[in-house]
Parts: C-alpha cells; sequence; structure tokens
C-alpha cells in the first residue's frame, strides 16, 4: 500500500498529495532522485514530515532501493518527533547530522534554499545539498504563487477518457469558480494512453463568468492527430476560487453503429484504501474493472486484489500496472463463480483515485463509478435513538421512474470498513409527496445479495427512500449508500449510479446534518448543475424533495436556462410538495427554440433558497436509450 495520506472528513484533501502526485511535479521528483541517487548516500532532514509522502510518490525505485537510493537516515529537530518509526529506521536527532557519512543531503522542503542557510553549520563535509524547490510547479500554474500548499493551487482531478472502438467520452462542467469572484480560468490538461504514455499536453483558457466546459474526446483526437485511445485526462484548473476540486460529468456515448449511452461524473480527487458497490456481473453480462493507475510510480502485481463484500478472502490482481498505465480488468477472471446480486470490494491499495467499472450486455455498455469506502467511521449508537424532531433521520432518496417503462432496483452498499450490519427500510412517495409503499428490507449483514426491486411493491412513479430500521437491532454509522439501477422495459438499455445518506429538511441538527446551509442553520439551500442534452438527446432531470421531518410544504424552485459562455436564456418557476418528486425536461419547460439558443454546452442551474433538493441527471434518445447519474451542485 502507498504510504500517503490523502483525505479525511475533517481536515478534507492532502495539499501535499496533490502537490507531488501532479504529473509535472512527477518529472521533476523523478530527475531530482536521479541527482541524489548520482551523489551518493542520503541523509534527509524531514522539518516538517513531508519525507514519508515523497518517497511513497518518488519514482524511480528499483532492485530493492528506494527512488533516492540509498537512504542513511532521517533527522528531525522535534524532539518529540527522534526515535518515531521512517522509511530508514527510527527518526535521528538533527544535532547528529554532521556525522553522516553521506553524500547527499535532501531537505524535504519546498523552501529549500531558507532552510539550508539555517543548517549550513550541521551540514556534512562534501555533502551536496538538494531540496524539493525543484519540484514546485511553474508560478505561471499557480493560483496564489505566495503559498505554494495553498489548496487552490491544486484544483486538480482525473477522468476516465477514451476514443476508441465506437465510443467517445465528453467531460463536461461549467466554470463555477467565477461565482467566487475568479477570472482569467485556464485549464492545463494532460491526457495519457493506456500504457501511460503522453499523448497530448496543452491549456485551454476558460471565459470569464459561469461559461461552461466542454472537453470531447473526439474533438481532442482531431486536434492532435490521435489514433484511437483508451486512457485519462489530467485536469488542472488555475486562477480559481472558492472550489479546489474539479467537478465534472462524463458522458460516455456510442458512435457509428454502437447504442451506447451512458454518464457518470467525478468529484472525489483523492485515493482510498478500499472501494466498495462494484458489482458482480449478471447472467449475460460482463462487468470490467477499470484499473488507472494515478501516479508516476507502478503498482506490483499482487498490490490490489478484489473479494466478496463481506468476504475477507482476498483476489490478487495479478499484474503489474506501469505509472498512469490504463488496464482492464475482467471481474469474471478474479471472482468467477460470483453472479450478480453479490457486492464486490476492491482493495485498491490508495493507487487509484476514483476506478470505474464497465457493464457490457449484448452490444450496449454502461459505465460507473465505484465510491469511497471510510476507513475512519465508527457505528454511531446516537442515529437508533434520534429525536423526534429529526423524524426519519439519513435519508437516501432515489427516482423511481415509471413503472410501465422502467424497472428501479435498488441495492443497498456498505460503505465503511467498519460497516457489519445495514438495519434498513423503504418508504415510497408519489410526485405529490404521499406515501405509497414501505418494505421493512431487514438487518442485512455485511455479504448480503439483496437487491430489491420497487416493481414488487406496486408503487407508482415518484421516488423512494432507504432509512435506518433498527427492529431488529443492528447499527449504523450515517454513512448509507446504495447502488440504483434502472432498466428499460423495452430494449434493455440500463444505467446505474449510486450515492449516499443524508438528513434532509430538519430545523434542528445532528453531527453536521442537514447539510447546505446557506449561513448557519436552519436555513437551507440547493445550487444544483443540470448539463444539456448537446446533441446526445433530451437532457433531463429528477428533482426530489426528501425531508426527515416536516418542513415547508413546496419548494420554490428557480431554473435558469444557460448558453454555453453562461449567459442567462430563460427561467422558470417550480413547486414540488415536501417528500415529493418532479420531472425536469428543459426542452418542453423552456421551449425548443431557448434550447437552441442555449446551444452547446447549455444547462441549467437549479436553485432553491427554502430547502435542500437532491436531484438525478441524464440524456434520453428518441430510440429510448437514456442515461442517469446523480447531480451535483457548485
Amino acid at each position: 500500500m502507498l504510504d500517503i495520506h490523502t483525505y479525511d472528513a475533517q481536515a478534507g484533501g492532502n495539499v501535499l498529495y496533490k502537490a507531488l502526485a501532479h504529473p509535472l511535479a512527477a518529472e521533476a521528483l523523478a530527475g531530482l532522485a536521479a541527482s541524489v541517487r548520482a551523489a551518493g548516500p542520503v541523509a534527509v532532514y524531514d522539518p516538517e514530515g513531508m519525507f514519508a509522502m515523497v518517497l511513497a510518490l518518488c519514482p524511480g525505485a528499483a532492485d530493492g532501493l528506494s527512488g533516492l537510493g540509498v537512504i542513511e537516515g532521517v533527522y528531525v529537530h522535534d524532539t518529540q518527533r527522534v526515535g518515531r518509526p521512517t522509511a530508514a529506521g527510527p527518526a535521528r536527532a538533527l544535532v547528529d547530522l554532521p556525522l553522516a557519512a553521506v553524500g547527499a543531503v535532501l531537505v524535504v522542503s519546498f523552501d529549500g534554499a531558507r532552510v539550508r542557510d539555517r543548517i549550513a553549520h550541521l551540514l556534512p563535509d562534501g555533502a551536496r545539498v538538494f531540496a524539493l524547490d525543484g519540484v514546485r510547479l511553474p508560478d505561471t500554474l499557480l493560483t496564489v504563487p505566495e503559498r505554494y500548499l495553498d489548496r487552490l493551487n491544486f484544483a486538480t482531478n482525473h477522468a476516465f477518457f477514451r476514443d476508441a472502438e465506437g465510443l467517445s467520452t465528453r467531460l463536461v462542467t461549467a466554470n463555477y469558480w467565477a461565482r467566487y469572484g475568479a477570472t482569467d480560468v485556464r485549464l492545463w490538461l494532460r491526457l495519457f494512453g493506456a500504457r501511460g504514455e503522453v499523448l497530448a499536453s496543452w491549456e485551454e483558457a476558460v471565459p470569464d463568468g459561469e461559461s461552461a466546459i466542454v472537453i470531447d474526446s473526439r474533438a481532442v483526437r482531431a486536434r492532435f492527430g490521435l489514433p484511437p485511445f483508451v486512457g485519462q485526462l489530467f485536469v488542472h484548473a488555475i486562477g480559481v476560487a472558492g472550489h479546489d476540486v474539479v467537478k465534472y460529468a462524463l458522458d460516455t456515448y456510442g458512435t457509428g453503429d454502437n447504442p451506447s449511452l451512458s454518464v457518470t461524473h467525478d468529484a472525489n480527487a483523492w485515493p482510498s484504501d478500499r472501494y466498495a458497490n462494484l458489482p458482480a456481473p449478471d447472467v449475460g453480462e460482463e462487468v470490467v474493472l477499470w484499473v488507472q493507475n494515478s501516479h508516476a510510480v507502478p503498482i506490483p502485481a499482487g498490490a490490489m486484489a478484489l473479494n466478496r463484500m463481506g468476504d475477507e478472502r482476498q483476489v490478487p490482481i495479478m499484474r503489474g500496472i506501469g505509472p498512469y498505465e490504463t488496464v482492464a480488468i475482467p471481474v469474471a477472471e478474479c471472482l468467477p463463480d460470483l453472479r450478480w446480486p453479490a457486492q464486490i470490494e476492491l482493495r485498491s491499495g490508495r493507487y487509484l483515485v476514483r476506478p470505474r467499472y464497465e457493464v457490457t450486455r449484448a452490444a450496449r455498455t454502461r459505465i460507473a463509478h465505484l465510491n469511497v469506502e471510510r476507513a475512519d467511521l465508527r457505528p454511531d449508537p446516537g442515529i437508533a435513538d434520534l429525536p423526534p424532531s429529526l423524524g426519519r433521520g439519513y435519508l437516501l432518496p432515489f427516482p423511481i421512474l415509471d413503472p410501465a417503462r422502467f424497472r428501479t432496483v435498488v441495492q443497498p452498499s456498505p460503505m465503511a470498513e467498519s460497516q457489519g450490519t445495514l438495519p434498513l427500510r423503504l418508504d415510497c412517495f408519489d410526485v405529490e409527496g404521499r406515501l405509497t409503499g414501505r418494505k421493512f428490507l431487514g438487518c442485512l449483514p455485511r455479504d448480503h445479495d439483496l437487491a430489491q426491486d420497487v416493481a414488487e411493491l406496486g408503487v407508482p412513479e415518484g421516488h423512494g427512500e432507504l432509512v435506518y430500521d433498527f427492529r431488529d437491532g443492528g447499527e449504523a454509522d450515517g454513512w448509507l449508500h446504495a447502488l440504483i439501477r434502472f432498466t428499460a422495459r423495452q430494449g434493455g438499455h440500463a444505467a446505474e449510479t449510486s450515492f449516499g445518506a443524508h438528513i434532509f429538511n430538519t430545523v434542528m441538527t445532528y453531527r453536521g446534518e442537514p447539510q447546505s446551509y446557506s449561513g448557519p442553520p436552519p436555513g437551507l439551500t440547493t445550487r444544483l448543475f443540470l448539463k444539456g442534452g448537446n446533441g446526445l438527446g433530451e437532457a433531463f432531470c429528477c428533482l426530489i424533495y426528501p425531508a426527515s421531518a416536516a418542513w415547508r410544504p413546496w419548494s420554490r424552485t428557480v431554473l435558469s436556462l444557460h448558453d454555453g459562455q453562461g449567459q442567462a436564456v430563460a427561467k422558470a418557476d417550480l413547486e414540488i410538495a415536501c417528500s415529493g418528486s418532479a420531472m425536469v425536461w428543459p426542452h418542453r419547460l423552456f421551449g425548443a427554440a431557448a434550447i437552441a439558443r442555449a446551444g452547446m454546452g447549455g444547462y441549467v442551474m437549479i436553485r432553491d433558497v427554502t430547502c435542500r433538493l437532491f436531484g438525478y441527471h441524464g440524456v434520453m434518445r428518441a430510440d429510448g436509450a437514456f442515461s442517469l447519474d446523480h447531480m451535483f451542485g457548485f
């Protein structure tokens, strides 16, 4: 497992990780490591505790040696750190550095010249001094040059990107940083091929204002004269404000005779120990796990593994994977006897940023992402005894599409390493917010294989909510997730998505829930991004007004249609009943002429200052193909 710290719920993302994992930084780190190795054994001065991360992400390890070669020792000035384990034995006191028999000293700081001056009298005779200054990105790629490890300097993310075998991809988002005052936003992009090779590097200017951002694999391929490719796109946004995460929707669409259409998204830019909600293949399906190495260091054979959720017997992935390489791992080759609705857990070793999986049935594929499995959560006994003011507590809302046309299947997914049971109930509501059905799903074990077809409850179109129900005992941690699969009854086209639970629309709060405050509680708001169809079909979304307890009887929702330059084209008001939902079709709401004026990149911002809505978006084609995933906001 990579010895890196990437994210925690309190501190958020680790900026040092993103600074070292940036492809340009990785290239510079490889050059630095080569110079250090050539100088001879190295003593490391680690003033800020960054060395473990540097060593883990340092390219060039071989023959049992680190990328830096022979490490004589790690030196620290903090007496409380002396003696603690490091990659080169117990940490040593900085006062002992002059006695080190080394040819090099590595100062683990991005301000190496200043630190070197301070310890000049402690440097061993004849030792060359190196630091991380040369690993810094150039100031032209920094939003806040005066503070290198400022989180806004590393607004980065990875995207699965493909243009091959009748399948293309399209990344869509908007310049949401403009809302926080950003101007002159730019994107630095690097496209890696399947072998990890660099296919192209370029920059794109983003128009000021809340303009659309559309990056299509076909356009990229034509621009750079590329052959067919399957790889990953690294995105670095510069000049940003407010958000340090690059959020986007990713369409996968068939070209020529390929009928595929699906959408997924990403907003999580940090690796995790484990990922969950990888479905086992159903009869007639192939499920492929797309392993995309997010780093410049290789993944050793056997460093990652798959197992059935709840079964600790792991099957190693016995293939070494090179830096930035993209590899398709057929799930059935690792777990040949496993079938849907069994679930699979990926032990990723922290090598991957948001892995994808792809399901193929007949000529159609659908692609979705795995979710981060939390290592820091423990069962919370308070959830079973929430006060009446919090009503039903944590809810996981999802659409129930028209049962005459679609099957809607919900599968609860364990999403924390400590999660042993899932005590759950399914509540269903029509579009007016009336309860239409309820089913206790049981106190499910970690290795359960329940996939509930909502049609069995005989409920109409609307939405469902998974809630905790402790009638048979069990534990909860608030990190309730589920995979929801939608299948057209005619034609068999399918889409799937996954997300987690929150407490929705209550006056009272519990452990930071409800979320989406506008100022201090209890004010709750909504801001959701609905991308346009962009030539793939008619865009739509299902807006859900979930309520854990009684809230306002109706939403006061405003939908604003914007063109690709971010200019408002039209507005419409919408009221959704509390515990109800609404299907929104922009071409019907605003009219075909307005949609045409919005053009490529046109989108809808969904705003409500009275409540928090939750949504799922997609595209519907005339032939019945559709995509569907949960929405995100800025």
